[in-house]
């Protein structure tokens, strides 16, 4: 899951925060509280994340529970991979 964590990170470094390093954030803290990203900026998020790891985000799986958090997106990501394989 760690993996997932660091590329995601990577992902909003290099998109939203443009590699500048100057919000730093923790693994638990919400990306939209923190301003890092916006609406559109989760869609985006949703198509990296649909593209990197092969998953597909359901209308009503697009919730902060899932998203808001690199925490909840390792999760979220990792849910999805195990319906996957069990499919």
């Amino acid at each position: 899951m760690s993996d997932v964590k660091e590329q995601v990170r990577r992902y909003i470094d290099d998109n939203f925060i443009m590699g500048s390093g100057s919000a730093q954030f923790s693994d638990a803290d919400s990306l939209l509280d923190l301003h890092i990203v916006d609406s559109t900026g989760i869609l985006e998020l949703i198509l990296f994340l649909e593209e990197c790891f092969g998953i597909q985000v359901e209308d009503a799986e697009m919730v902060p529970e899932n998203l808001d958090s690199l925490e909840a997106i390792a999760a979220y990501v990792g849910r999805k991979r195990q319906a996957q394989l069990a499919a």
